[in-house]
């Protein structure tokens, strides 16, 4: 079992996100809690707009919970480990969202609460979330009956910390240039394996179209065809950054391009090349999406498909086009302050309105009293 999560904002592309039916055999909104909206997107739109009461610009917690295939949840053991999760967070008694998918025959489920607590006026702390989340997974486990799935903060015993899946950058690159990380990967090793020097390794690169640059964080980075940036001591299976500065010791850092110096060439010589058509390149990233070659029942499988969803939540954030509907996914689009009606008194500007006392006629009183 593998759960993830994280505190959020973004109301509606989340709405939008658990409630895709493109990339999900089947959607079942399991519980509306807590909140007046019988609809996901009013309830999360609802627990968004309580949050002007509390200093937090992520007012939601979204999490996933997820199983291998072959280990169904019963509905009771689902709300058990809904229920267990919640508490561990201490979320209980919030409102919450809770929808169930399916995909490619595994079903998982999400769970969205509001994160702000009412009494106090303030967002609830999510201090180390990460390893709450596995220490609920393995109790799960062990009371299901499910396989055990190493993670890498608690119950080590003495085990290698389990192999770094794609993060949110690489995934949103991979699925501009449709070059996936384990492809990346393998070709990078190949190359590595097959030369003795950091100027072989160089020449090796560049014919297969690859650049080989000096990077602002780190030594060294490969800049694929398509402009795609790579660690290099990423991308080379069993190597450390230690082993690729012994390596590259007989170049010279300096003489070769910065980061944006090779991508630019690499974009140039993209430009170069006949573009697809638009339903070609569609078809491309339909068929080979940047998450193919995982297995979908282990960790790095279950781990990647819902980086690969928060990808989607977080480009819709920024206004992108959605890749199911093409519309700009705003939580304030619906406000267009020019529909407004404009009430406001138009302010004189004529001499009158500064010479006020010049125009006010004299108490009588007083001038009879002087």
């Amino acid at each position: 079992m593998v759960i993830k999560g994280n505190a959020r904002k973004g109301a509606k592309s989340l709405a939008e996100h658990v409630q895709r039916t493109d990339t999900n055999e089947r959607i079942e909104v399991a519980e509306i809690r807590g909140v007046v909206a019988e609809d996901v997107l009013g309830a999360l739109k609802e627990m968004e707009a309580v949050a002007c009461c509390a200093r937090t610009g992520k007012p939601l917690y979204h999490a996933s919970i997820n199983t291998r295939a072959d280990e169904r949840l019963t509905p009771e053991q689902r709300a058990q480990a809904i229920d267990r999760l919640e508490e561990a967070l201490s979320l209980t008694g919030q409102p919450r969202v809770v929808v169930i998918h399916e995909k490619q025959g595994r079903e998982h489920c999400h769970v969205i609460w509001s994160r702000i607590d009412f009494e106090h006026s303030r967002a609830i702390r999510m201090d180390h979330n990460y390893r709450t989340h596995e220490i609920v997974a393995r109790e799960l486990e062990k009371e299901f009956g499910h396989a055990h799935v190493q993670g890498a903060h608690v119950e080590r015993d003495g085990k290698e910390r389990p192999a770094r899946t794609p993060g949110h950058d690489e995934m949103q690159q991979a699925a501009r240039t449709g070059l996936k990380p384990k492809q990346a990967k393998e070709q990078i090793t190949a190359l590595w394996q097959s030369t003795d020097s950091g100027q072989a390794f160089k020449t090796a690169i560049e014919t297969q179209g690859w650049l080989l640059a000096r990077g602002d964080r780190r030594d060294f980075v490969v800049v694929d065809p398509q402009g795609g940036t790579h660690s290099l001591a990423r991308r080379v299976e069993g190597a450390k950054a230690k082993d690729v500065r012994a390596r590259m010791a007989d170049l010279d850092a300096n003489a070769l391009p910065t980061v944006e110096q090779g991508r630019a060439q690499q974009l140039a010589r993209v430009a170069e090349q006949p573009t697809p058509g638009i339903e070609e390149e569609d078809e491309r990233r339909r068929i080979a999406p940047p998450t193919d070659g995982l297995d979908w029942t282990e960790r790095a499988g279950m781990v990647a498909q819902q980086r690969s969803a928060l990808t989607w939540v977080k480009a819709a954030e920024r206004g992108a086009e959605t890749p199911a509907g093409g519309k700009t996914l705003k939580f304030y689009e619906d406000r267009d302050p020019s529909s407004k009606p404009d009430t406001k008194p138009k302010r004189e500007t004529s001499e009158k309105q500064l010479k006020f006392f010049d125009d006010k006629k004299p108490d009588k009183d007083i001038d009879r009293d002087r």
